[in-house]
């Protein structure tokens, strides 16, 4: 049985034509653990009533489970997940999953794993429709195979998974949770698990379609400008796969593989010369690449960072083997503002207890120093403390010391706020659309700039020379120069944020995948080598100097909003990061 892409089924009238001229595949011949043994344990697979699925509306779908013989009701089992099931459940076809998993499981080399077979969905004809006869369905694969994004897994995760929970006990344990898929459903498996991957840890692929179908082909720059996440991947591919108006099927996969070991995932990427877009090849090697996947051996991140470019400001360069988020406080209200001092103490606001903590530096020990909710902290060259309280349209003044409070400036609408060496504010009034200039001296109160969408956080440059601001509306952070009045010039879109994909979104044959309009870009801290970091839906977006995009930091809870963040510690190393409830820090390479 040969599996076809989905750009070769939307193409069959144009001659797709190979990478390379064609090689003769070798004679098919099944791998020793795709014979049936008699001297081991057999599975069953059981068919289950069609599905009619409600995130893919309109469609159904065939779909069955294979349940190892060693399975047992109270041991929570393995899963692993095959689109394009029926190929896969096979016996007399190149994949023979139900054989290859009753050798493996019998001689432990991979664990006690219920395997679900799952077809792509066929719309229901339209009511009262007279089907042409012989006619086939019409079906939903390339959408919901090709499309980036995580309504696949949804439907996975929402509607599929907990229907074979009514059944049979499966682990949690993600580390246990694998998902599988050629061609389009390749791409489809690597998909699931890049947006969802504290559900499924496993991926295992063969002539993924990385092209684009609908937008694929980013996967390769996405890997690279993002933070690594813990997934293992097997990739197969060959030199005679497919080349067409999409792309081309090996070179996509050769930059997926380059990209993944760039940052250090647990990747395999088995090649070979010749073939074709079809399971020979993937299928001759399935046993192995099973066997490589389930392997007990745990990966060692490395990255190599000693290219050419030395002084590119990766995101590789500034992880640190086995440093993670660690929690600072929790089970607040909403945490908000945070900031530091210049001895790396650590100062944010819960906004509903309300109250302004302090955290040493040196201990850790929280000390309440106010009871003001503020949704912007930052210290002036004064000592004091300056914070916004929209909520009151006012900016305030706060002694760390003492706690007492003064106003500032009154009748704005401020969100955050930076302050400048030579005693003035500036302050992002999200709804009005503008930044607004306040003396502290005199509380003077002037408009510094109109029509960004959305203002919301704020920063300027340790040298005092540049105003940077995040839209919250839309995809940029803007810069201005900061001259001697404290006036504002050359705004520019310098900084550009990545989007998140909009699930619900059009994914259009050979086009980009549907984004949101909206980064939510939120608040802004600056290094002491000059990154800027963006809090945002996506995660800590971290810029370099001139504005190139460096990568980005998943969020510590993808469940809570991510606030603010700004650099702390002793030697300001750690990012401190309000997200939702609560604080998290992580150490960094910032030099």
């Amino acid at each position: 049985m040969k599996l076809f892409c989905s750009a070769l089924v939307l193409t069959s009238s144009l001659a797709a034509t190979p990478l390379v001229a064609q090689q003769p595949a070798p004679a098919w011949q099944p791998h020793p653990d795709a014979l049936e043994r008699q001297d081991v344990p057999h599975g069953t697979v059981e068919d289950l009533p069609a599905w009619e699925s409600k995130i893919f509306e309109n469609t159904t779908r065939e779909w069955s489970i294979y349940v190892p013989a060693q399975y047992k009701k109270e041991s929570p089992a393995a899963l692993m997940i095959f689109q394009d099931g029926k190929g896969y459940r096979d016996t007399k076809g190149r994949w023979r999953v139900p054989i290859v998993f009753d050798n493996l499981i019998a001689r432990g080399e991979m664990p006690v794993t219920i395997a679900v077979f799952i077809n792509p969905g066929n719309f229901k004809p339209e009511p009262g429709a007279q089907p042409a006869p012989n006619a086939k369905p019409r079906s939903n694969r390339s959408f919901e195979y090709d499309s980036l994004g995580d309504r696949y897994s949804r439907f996975l995760l929402e509607e599929i998974i907990p229907e074979v929970e009514k059944r049979y006990t499966l682990t949690k344990d993600p580390e246990q949770r694998a998902i599988c898929g050629s061609s389009s459903g390749g791409i489809c498996a690597f998909t699931a698990a890049w947006e969802h991957p504290e559900s499924f840890r496993k991926v295992l692929s063969t002539i993924g379609s990385f092209t684009n179908i609908r937008g694929g082909n980013v996967y390769p720059s996405l890997i690279r400008k993002t933070e690594q996440k813990p997934l293992r991947v097997y990739l197969a591919d060959t030199s005679g796969d497919v080349d067409n108006q999409f792309g081309s099927w090996p070179l996509a996969n050769k930059l997926m593989s380059a990209a993944l070991k760039h940052m250090g995932y647990d990747t395999r990427f088995d090649w070979a010369e010749g073939f074709s877009h079809s399971s020979e090849h993937g299928g001759a090697l399935f046993p192995d690449a099973l066997k490589w996947l389930w392997r007990k051996e745990k990966h060692q991140f490395t990255a190599d960072t000693n290219g050419p470019l030395k002084g590119d400001m990766t995101i590789l360069r500034q992880l640190i083997p086995g440093e993670n988020w660690q929690v600072v406080a929790e089970n607040l209200g909403f945490a908000d503002a945070p900031c530091p001092d210049a001895q790396g103490n650590f100062y944010f606001c819960d906004m509903k207890a309300p109250a302004v903590y302090k955290v040493s530096a040196t201990d850790g020990k929280r000390t309440e120093i106010s009871n003001e909710s503020v949704s912007g902290l930052k210290f002036g060259p004064d000592g004091l403390l300056y914070a916004c309280q929209g909520a009151k349209s006012r900016v305030i003044s706060i002694d760390p010391q003492s706690g007492a409070v003064k106003e500032i400036a009154a009748g704005v609408k401020p969100n955050d706020l930076a302050v400048s060496s030579d005693g003035f504010i500036y302050i992002t009034e999200t709804g009005q659309q503008k930044i607004t200039r306040i003396q502290i001296k005199s509380g003077e109160v002037t408009t510094a700039d109109t029509g960004i969408a959305g203002p919301n956080g704020i920063a300027l440059s340790s040298d005092g020379g540049t105003l940077a601001v995040s839209e919250y509306k839309g995809e940029n952070v803007w810069t201005f120069r900061v001259n001697a009045d404290a006036s504002l010039d050359a705004k520019m879109p310098t900084m550009t944020l990545r989007l998140p994909i909009d699930p619900k979104g059009e994914f259009k044959s050979a086009e980009p995948p549907p984004y949101q309009s909206a980064s939510k870009g939120d608040g802004m801290a600056v290094d002491k080598s000059g990154r800027y970091y963006v809090t945002s839906a996506l995660g800590i977006q971290i810029f370099d100097p001139t504005g190139r995009h460096c990568g980005v930091l998943a969020k510590p809870n993808e469940a809570k909003p991510l606030t603010s963040c700004t650099l702390a510690g002793a030697n300001h190393e750690y990012l401190y990061v309000t997200n939702g409830d609560t604080v998290f820090r992580r150490k960094l390479k910032v030099d």
